[in-house]
């Protein structure tokens, strides 16, 4: 038996980039949703109220104690006990997103914090509301030196997918897994399957890189 079967490559490419644009959607949609989490979260962290400063520490704990693994599991398999059904897709998506979300909620808390306490001041002396303080003072200034590291988390979001196919979601993974099983063959269909994730993670890493030093470049212009 070969160690390489150049027809089973290629028997199982086809398949692999149907679970790529699966792996490419659930990274879009659950990016999307850390953002908008992480970015709650840090701001929940910073309000007045002591009972929500509470429960957004005690989520972010929780989950970012706890393995994705089992966060997925019990979403996918425990949730129906009691009566909430969710699709494998659907599931993992939002238990990524969820899960990711709370350690980019450090990153905004970091970037937040670097707004100088001055535009905090001189925002509260120009009278405007909590919201206008938030969308047209702090998060202009605090985003953009976060990019680079929550784009990092992109990444992290892209190889941690993978795990998506424990809930028999057919991604990259789920196809190599199912294909694997039906052909007894696995050196080429998980071989392929890391030079997929090495290739897209070693080109957005340097797309990031590139990111970070324009974004660098135009702060010390301004």
């Amino acid at each position: 038996m070969m160690l390489w079967d150049p027809q089973t490559a290629a028997e199982v490419v086809p398949r692999l980039l149907r679970g790529l644009a699966v792996t490419g959607q659930v990274t879009l949609l659950a990016t999307i949703l850390a953002l908008c989490v992480g970015l709650a979260l840090a701001v929940a962290s910073r309000m007045p109220s002591f009972l929500v400063r509470k429960l957004a520490h005690g989520f972010m704990e929780a989950t970012r104690r706890t393995p994705l693994l089992i966060q997925l599991f019990f979403a996918f398999y425990v949730l129906p006990e009691v009566g909430l059904r969710l699709d494998a897709v659907v599931c993992g998506v939002l238990v990524l997103g969820l899960h990711v979300g709370c350690y980019m909620a450090e990153v905004y808390r970091a970037g937040i914090d670097g707004v100088s306490r001055g535009q905090w001041e001189a925002a509260r002396a120009l009278n405007y509301s909590m919201y206008r303080q938030w969308t047209e003072v702090v998060l202009p200034q605090a985003i953009p030196p976060m990019i680079p590291a929550l784009g990092n988390y992109l990444i992290l979001m892209f190889k941690e997918s993978a795990l998506l196919s424990a809930i028999a979601v057919l991604d990259l993974m789920g196809e190599a897994r199912v294909f694997s099983n039906e052909s007894y063959r696995y050196v080429e269909p998980m071989t392929l399957v890391g030079v997929f994730y090495l290739a897209i993670s070693s080109s957005s890493a340097i797309a990031i890189r590139y990111l970070e030093y324009r974004i660098s470049g135009s702060r010390k212009l301004s």
